[in-house]
C-alpha cells in the first residue's frame, strides 16, 4: 500500500511545480456501462489515484497551492443510505477528509456552484487536456464567467513524476510480478493438447486472485500456434494442439500497479528441434537486451541489442538472406519482429513518461521500470519461408527495474530456459 504521507508528498511536489496563483483540476474515472444496467468493474484513473488513492467514481480532486484553508480539496459523492444499500459504501465528505487527508470536501453535485469561485483570479489552470472531452467542456463552462489566465496540460509534469518509482511502488510491482510468475508456472503445469486457450486463461486468473491480485493488469493473451503471430490476440478461443507452441502475455495488478510477463512454451511439454532453435534466438536476444540496462544507458539500447541478435538468428535460420548489418539498416527484420523491445511499466501497463528528451532517446535512471520483450513471429502464410518455421510466434518478456548499479529483473521467478520450462511442464503433466 502507498502511505498517506507518500500521497501527500506527491501532491506537494506537483504543487511546487505549479507555483502560486494556480489551480489543478483532475477528475476520477467514470463507471462504464457493460450492457444495459450493468457496469464494468470500476478501475480508478491512474493520475487521480497517484495523487490521492481515493477509489470512487464521480469525484474531482482540486489542488490550490497556498490556499489559506488547505491546498487539497475533493468533490465527491455524499453519503446516501439507500444508494449504499444497493450499490456499495461511500466515503462521503467526512470520510474523504478523515481517510484520504483532504483539507476540504464538498458534494460533487455542488461543483458547478463552488468550483468557479475557487478558480477565480488564478493565473494558471492545470488540467489533463484531451483526456476527457466531456470534462474539458465542463472546465470551459466553469471558466466562462471567471477571470483567469492560461490553461496548461498537467499531464507532462505529472507523468514525469510517475516515471520514477518509489520504494513503496517497487514493492507493489515486485509483488505483482511474483504473483504473475506463479500464474505463468501454473499455466505451464496445466497446459496440454485438447484444452482450450480460455481454460488456460482461467488458470491465470485463478492464480492472480488466490495470490492476492483480484484483477489482471490487462486482457490476457493466450495464443496457441499461429494465433501467437497476432500481437494483441485476446480471443483466447482456440483448441491447444499437439506440436504447437503456446504464447502467454499476462500480468496481475496489485493496488493498481501492473506486471507484464510473456512466456512461450510447447503445448505438449517438449520443444521440437525447430522450436528450440527459434526460441533460443529470442532468449539470447532478450538476455542481451537486459544486460544493456543500467543508469546512463539510453532507452534504445535494449532494442538495438535485441534487433542485432534477432536479425542474425533470422539469417542463420535461412528466413532472411544477406548481411546482418544491411538487413538491420533496411529494417528487413520487421517482417518478423515488428514491435519495440519494451515500454515503461507502472500504474498503467503501457505506462506514462517520455521516451525522448530534446529529440534524443531518454537516458535510463534508477527507479524507472521497463519491459524487455523481443519476439519472432512467422505466420503460416509467410512467403519464401521454410515450412518448419511457420506458425510460430515467440515472445519472452520480463519486467526490469533500473537500479543504482544496473538492473533487477522483477519477474525472474517465471521460468524461461528450455530445460526449466520442460521441467515445470513434466511435473504438471
Amino acid at each position: 500500500m502507498i502511505s498517506k504521507a507518500e500521497f501527500a508528498l506527491r501532491r506537494k511536489r506537483l504543487m511546487a511545480m505549479m507555483g502560486s496563483d494556480s489551480i489543478a483540476i483532475l477528475p476520477s474515472a467514470s463507471e462504464m456501462t457493460r450492457s444495459r444496467d450493468t457496469e464494468y468493474s470500476f478501475r480508478q484513473d491512474s493520475d487521480f489515484h497517484y495523487l490521492c488513492g481515493f477509489n470512487e467514481p464521480e469525484a474531482v480532486l482540486i489542488l490550490i497551492p497556498g490556499r489559506k484553508h488547505g491546498d487539497y480539496i475533493m468533490f465527491n459523492r455524499e453519503r446516501d443510505l439507500v444508494k449504499e444499500t444497493w450499490h456499495g459504501r461511500r466515503a462521503g465528505q467526512q470520510g474523504v477528509m478523515d481517510k484520504f487527508n483532504a483539507a476540504d470536501a464538498f458534494p460533487v453535485d455542488d461543483i458547478d456552484d463552488i468550483l468557479p469561485g475557487l478558480m477565480e483570479g488564478r493565473e494558471t489552470i492545470y488540467c489533463a487536456i484531451g483526456a476527457n472531452k466531456e470534462f474539458d467542456e465542463r472546465i470551459i463552462g466553469w471558466l466562462s464567467g471567471a477571470s483567469q489566465g492560461e490553461i496548461i496540460d498537467i499531464s507532462h509534469a505529472l507523468h514525469d513524476f510517475r516515471l520514477y518509482k518509489s520504494a513503496s511502488e517497487i514493492k507493489l510491482m515486485r509483488k505483482a510480478a511474483e504473483i504473475s510468475a506463479k500464474a505463468h508456472i501454473r499455466a505451464m503445469e496445466k497446459a496440454r493438447p485438447g484444452l482450450y486457450e480460455y481454460q488456460i486463461e482461467a488458470e491465470l486468473l485463478h492464480e492472480f486472485a488466490t495470490s492476492g491480485a483480484r484483477f489482471p493488469a490487462y486482457n490476457s493473451i493466450v495464443a496457441s500456434g499461429d494465433n501467437a503471430c497476432i500481437l494483441h490476440y485476446v480471443e483466447n478461443e482456440s483448441e491447444l494442439k499437439d506440436g504447437d507452441l503456446l504464447m502467454i502475455d499476462a500480468g496481475a495488478e496489485v493496488d493498481l500497479y501492473a506486471a507484464d510477463i510473456s512466456r512461450t512454451f510447447p503445448v505438449n511439454g517438449r520443444f521440437s528441434e525447430p522450436q528450440k532453435i527459434m526460441y533460443n534466438w529470442v532468449l539470447k536476444a532478450q538476455l542481451a537486451a537486459i544486460e544493456t540496462i543500467k543508469p546512463g544507458a539510453c532507452w534504445n539500447a535494449p532494442h538495438e541489442a535485441a534487433v542485432k541478435i534477432l536479425t542474425k538468428g533470422l539469417v542463420e535460420m535461412g528466413i532472411l538472406k544477406g548481411k546482418v548489418s544491411s538487413l538491420i539498416k533496411n529494417e528487413a527484420y520487421k517482417a518478423f519482429y515488428m514491435h519495440k523491445t519494451g515500454h515503461w511499466l507502472g500504474l498503467d501497463v503501457h505506462d506514462v513518461g517520455d521516451y525522448q528528451v530534446g529529440g534524443e532517446p531518454r537516458v535510463l535512471e534508477p527507479g524507472m521500470v521497463l519491459t524487455v520483450e523481443p519476439g519472432l513471429y512467422v505466420p503460416l502464410n509467410a512467403k519464401k519461408v521454410a515450412k518448419r518455421w511457420k506458425g510460430m510466434g515467440i515472445r519472452i518478456e520480463d519486467d526490469v527495474l533500473v537500479t543504482k548499479n544496473g538492473f533487477d529483473v522483477l519477474s525472474k521467478n517465471a521460468p524461461k530456459t528450455i530445460p526449466d520450462i520442460e521441467a515445470v511442464m513434466s511435473k504438471g503433466n
